[in-house]
């Protein structure tokens, strides 16, 4: 009898359990990398540092995530999975708890490095174990359902924190994301099966996958496109505050309607990667381009901010299934290796992006980041509707 059979769970509804346990996992990271973006004022005022300080909030996990990728998944290779798990999460528990008692901005970024652990490790383990858990005929449909964390860590979690944070303390916000994380674990612990090393990735699977034309083009358009999104999203709202002049309760409506925004974009890129992901991705970066460059000026009304928005969360909803379907088509028989470097470079790429925004911002303005990613997401657009063309 194979492993696959013996780790499966023993009905259906067991295993779509097991899935969901998956998606909040990731909905719980999600949230707690990205949280700062709606507390980024308030956090920064509490310390004293400037938008673009507080920014490595943002930077630092995505750094650290990137290492994490291909360490913890080749260090622990044949560890069981549900234990690697469930170890992850209990640390981005106590990340939480951590910056909630911070006492100086240190110990914040300290906490934002265990975040980043467990975005590398929990992500590239737990997105590719669909496979392990339902039967091949739903095993497409339950890699969706793991994904679609993504969306709604925009969807609920940023905008739900950053409604605590503006009413009771960007702290607090942290403290009550700690609660999920352990919700989770419990969740973990119950549904998942034994999950013994089942598919051991080398360091030799990754290198051989980054030698391959599909996956270098992969990761010119990730690197692009991360870059873009994150340089210029991580200061939305400083923009909406300062530049469109709104209040904090308004912002956290616009993130909400980006956020929801971004699941409809998820499941449109979905279905135009089966066959047309390069067009598909294209799409998405033409109109982050032209979002972020109109912003400056059409986001000066709430009409045009709001617009600009909700385009552009339509347009990121569809950037991470679009760069993770580019890399698993560069290696179709090695689904976790294409995950690692996924996770890897998208990762890395959002820590750049976060730091090099933060200095634009603290050298310029708030909108000449805006511009600056435009141009970077048009240029993603360009090449990779150059490159990707078949030979």
């Amino acid at each position: 009898m194979s492993t696959t059979t013996l780790t499966r769970p023993r009905s259906p509804l067991i295993g779509w359990l097991a899935v969901t346990s998956l998606m909040l996992g990731i909905f719980a990271i999600v949230t707690s990398e990205i949280l700062p973006i709606g507390l980024l004022p308030a956090i920064g005022a509490d310390f004293g540092i400037s938008d673009g300080t507080t920014g490595l909030t943002m930077a630092l996990p995505g750094l650290v995530a990137a290492v994490a990728a291909p360490t913890v998944t080749l260090t622990t290779a044949r560890l069981d999975r549900r234990v690697m798990l469930c170890v992850l999460m209990g640390v981005l528990a106590a990340a939480d708890v951590l910056a909630a008692v911070a006492t100086s901005y240190w110990i914040v970024l300290i906490s934002r490095v265990l975040v980043g652990l467990t975005i590398g490790g929990f992500w590239s383990i737990g997105a590719g174990l669909a496979g392990r858990l339902m039967p091949p005929h739903a095993v497409g449909a339950a890699t969706a359902v793991i994904f679609s964390a993504v969306p709604l860590g925009s969807v609920l979690g940023v905008p739900a924190g950053t409604f605590i944070g503006n009413v009771a303390g960007w702290r607090t916000a942290f403290l009550v994301l700690a609660v999920p994380a352990l919700l989770v674990l419990v969740t973990l612990i119950l549904l998942l099966p034994p999950l013994p090393a089942h598919q051991v990735t080398s360091p030799r699977v990754l290198l051989d996958l980054l030698r391959t034309r599909g996956a270098a083009i992969a990761l010119l358009a990730t690197f692009l496109i991360v870059l873009a999104h994150f340089g210029t999203y991580t200061y939305v709202t400083p923009f909406l505050q300062n530049v469109t002049g709104l209040p904090p309760a308004a912002v956290s409506a616009i993130l909400l309607a980006y956020g929801i925004a971004g699941i409809a974009g998820n499941f449109l890129a979905g279905k135009g990667t089966v066959t047309r992901l390069r067009s598909t991705f294209v799409t998405c970066g033409c109109l982050i381009a032209v979002t972020t460059l109109l912003l400056p000026s059409a986001g000066g009304t709430t009409i045009g901010a709001v617009v600009s928005l909700v385009v552009w969360g339509l347009a990121y909803g569809g950037v991470p299934v679009c760069s993770q379907a580019s890399f698993i088509a560069a290696a179709p028989r090695t689904p976790e290796a294409a995950t690692v470097v996924f996770t890897s470079a998208f990762q890395a790429t959002f820590a750049l992006g976060a730091f090099l925004g933060g200095r634009v911002v603290d050298a310029f303005s708030v909108s000449t980041v805006m511009i600056c990613g435009g141009l970077t997401a048009l240029l993603m657009a360009a090449s990779l509707w150059s490159l990707g063309k078949p030979r």
